[in-house]
């Protein structure tokens, strides 16, 4: 009788056991405690969330009051508990004062079963064992995990210069044995040699350069096969643009030698940076100009005329710190020499000849003519003598082998490379008894007909004005005044009588 009820007691022990396991006031917790690892400094979040399945059969539960509490333990979870974090049934927020303002949770995503914490930035004493308590409706939910810290650091610290040594320390809370590190830089391995040093835990730059700069990231292996890495965006302060930079410039023009660093360094709170142009002419150091905290990092030394004198190489020297940085600047002068000293004739044959000192090697001349003696005549002249294209002509020597008006002008020598135009040159060629002003020509001596017609013009009007001039003059102005008869005087009274005889006889 007792072997009929046992069936009946197991399946009545399995249910209280089951129901006991689902009762409303039991603590879920998370499956596996998990570990996050962050730098110093970063944001970081401490996730705690409910699965799809459990979002799905909770989501009305969570339209209910919710209430959330983070505590932490410290680096054990031996330790008592301290509070983080709690939101209170009512929506009361509660924070520790080590823990504000960094700490934060996101309620409006409490209905989507997020219940993770925020901390920004994070501090070395973050680290430890954290612990959240959720309860939503009838239902308490706990989530276990653990905060590591791992730190990237730069020795010495802040902007560094270039060609100055430095140090990448690299470490983390990890209680597991370290067995591996290395190191990537822009996404790609570094290989532990030359410049670059590992021991330690750190990475040694012997002389670092501006090209160092960027993300670096170091990647820790433990004896339990976790691997921890961190980002640190290195700064270094150089030049900016390539090493050795040539100036291509045209003798007699003004030209910039560059001196360029890479950032301001007053952006980043250094002053009392100076540079000092050199260079080295016949054997002697040549002294070229001196300036102190140039305008956003550019230390350019301006040539107002360039000679043949003046190439060579040029050094240009900033002192930061106590830490002296150089680079080295070529200027390239470049010439045209004609075959024909002194005025050219026409018909003659002419060479002109680009020159370029301190040549690299792979560079290359072309020759074109930028105007011509054409543009000063006609445009029906122009266009039947010029077909309207420009000239151009490969090589350094330009060969005209029988000058003409239309070679008369600008010409333009310039060097080419794989990178594109790099300097010119222009010529003015003149020819001896050329007419260059044809239709000036024409024009002037219409002018001075135009002058010589308008004189003559205004002769013969002078000459007519002078003879009616002088008819008013000898004619009388009024004729009545011949009928006048003028009484004589007594030595004249014959005569008069005469006359006056003579005058009743005309009048008659």
């Amino acid at each position: 009788m007792t072997l009929a009820f046992m069936p009946l007691s197991l399946a009545l022990m399995l249910l209280v056991t089951n129901a006991s396991s689902t009762s409303p006031g039991a603590a879920k917790e998370q499956r596996g405690e998990q570990r996050v690892w962050a730098k110093v400094g970063d944001l970081v979040v401490l996730p705690c969330h409910l699965s799809p399945q459990e979002l799905q059969s909770s989501w009305k539960q969570l339209y209910e009051k919710t209430a959330v509490r983070w505590e932490r333990h410290g680096e054990s979870s031996h330790k008592e508990p301290h509070m983080v974090l709690e939101v209170e049934y009512s929506g009361l927020l509660k924070t520790a004062r080590s823990m504000m303002p960094r700490a934060s949770v996101r309620e409006t995503s409490f209905r989507q079963g997020d219940f993770s914490l925020w901390i920004e930035p994070l501090l070395n004493d973050d680290a430890g064992h954290y612990e959240a308590l959720v309860r939503y409706g009838k239902e308490t939910r706990c989530c276990q995990l653990e905060l590591g810290m791992v730190t990237v650091t730069v020795n010495p610290p802040g902007l560094l210069v270039e060609t100055e040594p430095l140090l990448l320390l690299c470490n983390s809370s990890h209680p597991a044995k370290l067995v591996g590190m290395r190191w990537f830089h822009k996404g790609s391995l570094v290989p532990v040699s030359g410049r670059f040093r590992s021991r330690y835990g750190a990475l040694s730059i012997s002389r670092p350069t501006v090209s160092d700069s960027g993300p670096w990231r170091c990647e820790l292996t433990y004896s339990n096969d976790e691997k921890v890495s961190a980002i640190l965006n290195l700064q270094i302060l150089g030049f900016a643009g390539p090493a050795s930079p040539v100036v291509y410039a045209a003798v007699g023009s003004a030209t910039n030698l560059p001196c360029l660093l890479n950032r301001d360094p007053s952006a980043s709170g250094i002053l009392g940076v100076s540079a000092h142009w050199s260079r080295l002419a016949g054997g002697d150091l040549e002294i070229r100009g001196i300036s102190r905290n140039g305008s956003n990092g550019s230390f350019t030394l301006h040539l107002p005329e360039v000679g043949p004198g003046d190439a060579g190489q040029y050094c240009c020297a900033v002192s930061i710190h106590g830490t002296t940085i150089t680079r080295d600047v070529t200027l390239a002068v470049m010439t045209v020499t004609p075959s024909i000293k002194g005025p050219v004739a026409e018909g003659s044959r002419l060479l002109l000849i680009c020159s370029l000192t301190h040549p690299r090697g792979h560079e290359h001349f072309q020759w074109r003519q930028l105007n011509s003696g054409l543009s000063n005549r006609s445009s029906f002249e122009a266009t039947l003598r010029s077909p309207g294209v420009q000239r151009y002509y490969l090589g350094s020597t330009l060969e005209l082998t029988r000058v003409s008006q239309e070679d008369i002008g600008t010409w333009e020598c310039s060097v080419h490379s794989s990178e594109g135009r790099l300097g010119a040159v222009e010529y003015e060629l003149y020819i001896t008894g050329a007419q260059l002003s044809g239709p000036h020509t024409i024009l002037d001596g219409q002018v001075s007909f135009g002058l010589i017609l308008v004189l003559f013009l205004l002769l013969v009007a002078s000459i007519l004005a002078l003879v009616l001039r002088n008819q008013r003059i000898f004619s009388p102005a009024f004729p009545a005044l011949e009928r006048v008869v003028t009484t004589p005087t007594p030595g004249n009274a014959g005569k008069d009588e005469g006359q006056e005889g003579k005058s009743l006889q005309t009048e008659c």
